[in-house]
């Protein structure tokens, strides 16, 4: 009998383990998911409280006549209205999106263009070429801030430091932030004068452009130009694919120069009424804020849109080291 019943105790003691086991794994892996949420509940609370739940209150209300002062409890349901009056009834509205589509479509290929051909010169190793770099990087450090806004204006007033400049040679200035012929050109020159974020992307696209590349292409005779035009730009597209998306959504989403240049109106004569900014004017000047997040919503659709047709065209123009498209 004890022969039969030993091995029938430890069938039982080893089938039991098993079961023991996975039931100890499964309580790990959930103390483990349970932990995991724990430390992602920070952002999850921030992802709802502060962009989910508001992108969704913002939609329900650009289909409102809510205007702040109203409680939520009281806005009147008005359908396509804002949507309608913003397409057939609104010429400034038109008119921002004028100044906007100049604004991005003159500042940021030449954003792009000088990032370029900073970080070519800046892609040597000479002597103090890092000082230059972080110089270069220095005024995208500084970002859509206000003071450095307040310097800009201050820099092309009429008695500026730019005007003193021309003064020099004998030019007269112009009023440039006040002037509705050269206001927007201002704001221009100062997105291009902050290059540094691509010109860093840039310089690192650049060393990973493989030296042989352009060692054979000197050796078939091609000079500067062609290695530019032949080797350069193509190792580089991916880099300047990148660098374009987000600096043409950044060229859309420009405010707080227009904002400080104009004192929040968008003027002189409304050239600098950024899109922007006559969405702030609409919501917070206005108070027509079911208005405003009716404008809100048709620029993230578009933007999303634009992203859309630069990665349906990227196939064309950005080359992979690998060879796909």
């Amino acid at each position: 009998m004890a022969l039969t019943t030993a091995p029938g105790r430890t069938g039982r003691t080893g089938s039991a383990r098993p079961h023991a086991n996975r039931r100890r794994g499964g309580r790990d892996r959930h103390a483990e998911g349970l932990a995991g949420y724990v430390f992602l509940s920070p952002w999850l609370i921030g992802l709802m409280g502060v962009t989910a739940i508001p992108m969704l209150l913002s939609l329900w209300l650009s289909f409102t006549n809510y205007d702040i002062l109203t409680p939520l409890s009281e806005v009147q349901w008005v359908g396509l209205a804002n949507y309608e009056r913003m397409f057939t009834a609104d010429p400034s509205y038109w008119h921002a999106v004028r100044v906007t589509l100049t604004f991005a479509l003159v500042a940021v290929p030449l954003k792009l263009a000088a990032a370029l051909g900073v970080a070519l010169l800046l892609n040597k190793a000479w002597r103090g070429v890092g000082l230059f770099r972080a110089l270069f990087y220095l005024p995208s450090l500084l970002g859509g801030s206000v003071a450095l806004a307040i310097v800009w204006v201050n820099m092309f007033n009429r008695d500026g430091a730019f005007n003193s400049f021309l003064a020099l040679f004998g030019i007269e200035g112009l009023p440039w932030v006040s002037d509705p012929d050269w206001a927007l050109q201002t704001l221009m020159v100062l997105a291009i004068w902050q290059f540094g974020a691509p010109m860093v992307i840039f310089l690192a696209g650049l060393k990973q452009v493989p030296t042989e590349l352009y060692e054979a292409a000197s050796v078939d005779g091609a000079g500067r130009f062609r290695q530019f035009w032949h080797v350069t730009l193509p190792m580089l597209s991916p880099v300047i694919f990148f660098n374009l998306v987000l600096e043409t959504i950044n060229g859309f989403q420009g405010f707080t120069a227009a904002f400080v240049l104009s004192n929040g109106t968008g003027g002189p004569v409304d050239s600098t009424l950024m899109y922007t900014l006559k969405l702030y004017i609409s919501g917070f000047t206005d108070l027509e804020m079911g208005y405003a997040s009716a404008m809100a919503w048709v620029f993230l659709i578009a933007i999303g849109l634009i992203t859309v047709v630069f990665f349906s065209t990227g196939r064309f123009w950005v080359h992979y080291s690998d060879g796909e498209k």
